[in-house]
């Protein structure tokens, strides 16, 4: 009887350790083809990262920024005709329909090493990345950016292998003491 119990518990933790293999919404160390945060018009691709090293001096983000505060930014140019134009990158305040102000503007003419760099410091909230190739013809890049905004999404996704967990936990345990009562 004991063993049964062991073994059941046993499978249970295995099998819950199985199912949650953790969130992989981290970025970096992918190829380009798979980063969610390459961007790709007519063959073109630039490539966005954001930090905050104030918070966590390792991290590496994209859109979905953590914290309000300053962050520093970089956009990789990666084909080279990109880097023989100008480059204007703009932060629109929202999304989609609703933008509002313009927060920030770069003009860049000198990326020759094909990165741009630069900072801003974001009140919490969604804002808009615009890049734009000023070449003939011209490539718009858009990066929605969503800073110190909560994803319901994301957190029912981390909480599912727990919750899963629970409720095997509490299915062998009501089967352990519903044996134990007819056995009595």
């Amino acid at each position: 009887m004991i063993r049964q119990v062991i073994k059941r518990w046993a499978s249970a933790a295995i099998l819950s350790a199985a199912l949650y293999s953790g969130l992989a919404a981290a970025h970096g160390k992918v190829n380009l083809e798979a980063d969610i945060c390459i961007r790709n018009v007519s063959g073109s691709m630039v490539h966005l990262s954001t930090y905050q090293p104030q918070y966590d001096p390792e991290a590496e983000y994209c859109t979905e920024i953590p914290k309000e505060g300053e962050t520093l930014w970089v956009l990789d140019l990666v084909d080279q005709a990109l880097r023989d134009m100008p480059i204007v990158v703009k932060i629109v305040r929202g999304t989609g329909q609703a933008l509002s102000d313009t927060v920030a503007t770069l003009h860049s003419t000198n990326h020759a090493n094909g990165t741009i760099k630069g900072e801003f410091n974001l009140d919490p909230g969604q804002y808009t990345l615009f890049v734009t190739g000023e070449g003939v013809p011209p490539l718009h890049y858009e990066y929605p950016l969503r800073i110190q905004v909560t994803s319901y999404q994301d957190l029912f996704i981390k909480a599912v292998p727990y919750i899963i967990t629970f409720l095997l936990l509490a299915l062998f345990t009501d089967r352990l003491l519903k044996r134990r009562q007819h056995a009595e």
